[in-house]
């Protein structure tokens, strides 16, 4: 007998490669050179976003590739340098040291090793659901905000003048007075690149018009001469390949970076979350958040090593491995490889790249991240929501980066407690001729029964909102007339109660009883709140004989006849 394969699912490392079939192998290998070309450009980019040198970039998409393949899940999902964070950690990095210095890369090593400890903390504990903290109008405010720090950032590269310091709206200021200072050569090799790289785009995302617009605005730099005309030029990338180390940063820094790193590690984790249930290894099962956030987390770890900073899921790239045939995380390990290769006998091809063509690339990538649709579409369905998106997008502006960052998240929470605390009594009314008893506002041709009250709270009880539930259920006995002989709590929308709302239960089912009021249950169908009677003792004060499967057993059982 031959021994039984091992499934992905008990892998410990490098589970994608658990199903990989010699079959696979051309789909990998296409995929992988795509990748490497769409990738090459873009790490480069990302990595003079946050000020680095275009080889840390390099680094970055090296270790976050090794380091999601062998502990990462999904199958498509590539991991880098990303456009989303590096704006965010280089916004408090430039608070602690000058960019491009020593101290500044020591610090994005250290910040990169916190985040991947956060990521790998994050997996280990199952903390998955933390990729729900952003909800969607504050997920697309934050693209937004994102999307114009880039742009503005890349404005002077592209226009040929110095990058100003300062907040967003006043480097704003500064380059449009001095837009007649434009140099028109970088003008247009940064306009060309973002046109060819949005137009081949258009055509398909397998073409690498990145790549495509770097050759050749380095073609036009080098005949052309435009060095000596103003055009800014990458310069020497050192062609050594990355030696781990630990930085040298003091103890009272590390404490420094953790908030930062926590910001970060959210959006990762969000980020990271979204791009694997986008892309899922298998159609007929559900991502496994928490073992990518270990991938994504060991990725960090790497980097971090390796002298680079945090790194990210990508879902362009990850599209890109998708739709391009691949089929294992070897299509990563390839475009990697030839990174690497890049590195190690091709760093003196980089010297003659344009910063202008770079700024095309970051300005393609800003404007494709701005949701427009998605910003349009939620105007018109929710407009309360839609100021969510601008809220969190100005914040994002007009704050430091990492603040309004933390300005959206905390606008997030706020939005659920709000939704949660909006949650009211409904009054349910009998549906003539049937046993189904229905909110009041939602049904023609209802009836109420005398004597009887029927009410349902369509959210969970917490603390947020467990007062106005007690207060509001008293007020509606007092306005009943009659005065009700049957209150009947339909709780089929109650799918938590905690401490807090356990007791206001407690008085309410004592005030009643003191009022000659029986109170009854129905459809108390979450687990949950079924072990919350349990361990909050209500069955003390409630009568386990009082809780129904339906508002009509309960009516046939103390109310009567139905």
């Amino acid at each position: 007998m031959g021994r039984d394969r091992q499934t992905p699912s008990n892998w410990p490392i490098f589970r994608s490669l658990a199903a990989f079939r010699p079959a696979d192998l051309p789909g990998d290998l296409i995929a992988g050179l795509t990748l490497a070309a769409i990738a090459i450009p873009e790490q480069m980019a990302t990595s003079r976003l946050g000020g680095f040198s275009p080889q840390i970039g390099f680094f970055a998409f090296i270790a976050g590739s090794l380091g999601f393949a062998m502990f990462g899940a999904n199958r498509f999902l590539s991991c880098g340098a990303d456009s989303t964070i590096t704006p965010i950690f280089a916004g408090g990095l430039a608070l602690m040291a000058t960019a491009g210095s020593p101290d500044y890369q020591a610090f994005a090593m250290a910040l990169a090793l916190l985040v991947g400890v956060l990521m790998i903390a994050g997996s280990v504990f199952k903390l998955g659901w933390i990729a729900n903290l952003l909800s969607t109008p504050v997920t697309v405010g934050f693209l937004a905000g994102i999307s114009v720090h880039i742009l503005v950032s890349q404005l002077p590269g592209v226009l040929g003048l110095h990058t100003p310091g300062g907040p967003t709206l006043y480097k704003l200021g500064v380059l449009a007075d001095e837009l007649g200072q434009t140099n028109p050569y970088t003008l247009v090799i940064g306009l060309g690149v973002l046109a060819l790289v949005a137009v081949c785009e258009s055509i398909s995302a397998r073409i690498p018009g990145a790549l495509i617009g770097l050759v050749a605005a380095t073609v036009a730099v080098i005949a052309g001469h435009l060095e000596s005309k103003g055009v800014n030029v990458v310069g020497t990338v050192p062609g050594k390949l990355p030696t781990p180390s630990f930085p040298d940063v003091a103890p009272e820094r590390w404490v420094k970076l953790l908030s930062l790193a926590l910001l970060i590690a959210v959006v990762v984790m969000v980020q990271t979350a979204a791009t694997t249930r986008s892309f899922l290894s298998d159609p007929d099962k559900p991502a496994d958040v928490d073992r990518d956030f270990l991938g994504a987390g060991v990725g960090s770890l790497l980097s971090g090593l390796f002298g680079a900073f945090p790194v990210n899921a990508s879902p362009p790239r990850t599209g890109i491995v998708s739709e391009t045939g691949g089929r294992t995380q070897l299509a990563g390990l390839l475009a990697a490889a030839i990174v690497l290769a890049l590195l190690a006998f091709g760093a003196t091809l980089l010297q003659h790249v344009p910063d202008a063509a770079l700024g095309g690339v970051l300005l393609f990538v800003a404007l494709r991240i701005i949701r427009v649709k998605q910003i349009v579409t939620i105007f018109r369905q929710s407009f309360y929501e839609f100021l969510l998106v601008v809220a969190t997008s100005a914040a994002i502006i007009v704050l430091p980066i990492e603040q309004g960052v933390a300005v959206g998240i905390a606008l997030s929470l706020l939005h659920g407690i709000w939704t949660t605390t909006r949650g009211r009594l409904v009054e349910f009314v009998h549906v003539p001729g049937t046993t189904i008893w229905w909110p009041a506002d939602r049904q023609v041709g209802s009836e109420r029964r005398p004597g009887i009250i029927v009410l349902g709270q369509q959210a969970p009880l917490s603390f947020l909102n467990a007062a106005n539930f007690h207060s509001d259920v008293i007020k509606m006995i007092g306005a009943s007339t009659p005065k009700p002989r049957l209150l009947v709590i339909e709780a089929s929308g109650i799918v938590e109660i905690d401490f807090t709302a356990a007791q206001a239960l407690h008085d309410l089912f004592r005030e009643c009883h003191d009022d000659g009021v029986t109170v009854a249950i129905a459809r108390l169908e979450s687990t949950r709140a079924q072990d919350a009677f349990e361990r909050f003792n209500l069955y003390n004060v409630l009568p386990r004989d009082h809780v129904f499967h339906s508002v009509d057993e309960a009516l046939r059982t103390l109310g009567g006849q139905s």
